[in-house]
C-alpha cells in the first residue's frame, strides 16, 4: 500500500521535510540507500517532487551536507561573538563547535561526506566547503599569530585535516566529546607557535 499524499507545504518547508527524510534514511539505511525515489516514497511525495527540489543525487548529497555545513558554521559564529579575545578561550569555542556539530548530526554527518566523493560535482563540492573552512579558521586566528599568512593558511589546512579525523574517532567511541574537544583546541594553540 502506498502512503497516503502529502499534503502540499510551501517549498521551502517541503525542502525541509525532503531533508529532514533523507537524513533518516541515512542514519536508518545508510548512504547507499539514498536516492531519489527513496526519498520520494518515504515522504510520501511524487517522484518529480524530489527531482524537482535537488535534480539528482549528487544534489540531494549536497544539500544536506550545505544543511549540516549552515548549522556548523552558524553555532561557531555564535559562540565567537560571546568568546574573551584570548587564544586558549577561541580555540576551546572552535573546537567546541566542531564537535557538537558532530555530535548532533552522528555519525550520518560522516557517512554523507564519505559519499560526497563519488563523483566530480560532488567532489567540487567538498573542496569548497574545505576550504572554506580554512578560510574560516586562518581569519578567526590570524589575530593570534605571528606567523605568515601562507604559513597560517598551511597549518589551518592541518587542524581542519585533524578536526575531521578527531570527529571520526569520538563518533566511533574512541574518546568523548570533551577529550576531542580539549585535543583539537591544543592543536590549535600549538599550530600558532612559530616555528
Amino acid at each position: 500500500m502506498s502512503p497516503a499524499p502529502a499534503r502540499k507545504l510551501p517549498k521551502a518547508e517541503r525542502r525541509d521535510q525532503l531533508l529532514d527524510t533523507a537524513l533518516a534514511i541515512v542514519r536508518e539505511e545508510g548512504t547507499d540507500a539514498l536516492t531519489l525515489g527513496h526519498l520520494a516514497e518515504r515522504a510520501g511525495v511524487s517522484k518529480p517532487i524530489a527531482y524537482e527540489h535537488f535534480g539528482t543525487r549528487s544534489g540531494l548529497l549536497i544539500a544536506l551536507y550545505e544543511r549540516i555545513d549552515d548549522q556548523q558554521v552558524a553555532a561557531l559564529l555564535q559562540a565567537l561573538e560571546r568568546t574573551p579575545r584570548r587564544l586558549e578561550d577561541v580555540a576551546r569555542v572552535m573546537s567546541d563547535a566542531y564537535m557538537t556539530c558532530y555530535l548532533t548530526c552522528g555519525p550520518e554527518a560522516h557517512a554523507i561526506t564519505a559519499a560526497l566523493s563519488g563523483d566530480g560535482q560532488m567532489e567540487a563540492f567538498h573542496q569548497r566547503l574545505l576550504d572554506r573552512y580554512v578560510a574560516f579558521y586562518q581569519e578567526a586566528l590570524a589575530p593570534y599569530s605571528a606567523l605568515p599568512p601562507d604559513a597560517l593558511h598551511l597549518r589551518c589546512v592541518g587542524l581542519i585535516g585533524a578536526a575531521e579525523a578527531i570527529s571520526r574517532d569520538m563518533l566511533r567511541g574512541r574518546a568523548d566529546g570533551a577529550r576531542a574537544t580539549e585535543a583539537l583546541a591544543a592543536l590549535i594553540v600549538g599550530g600558532l607557535a612559530k616555528g
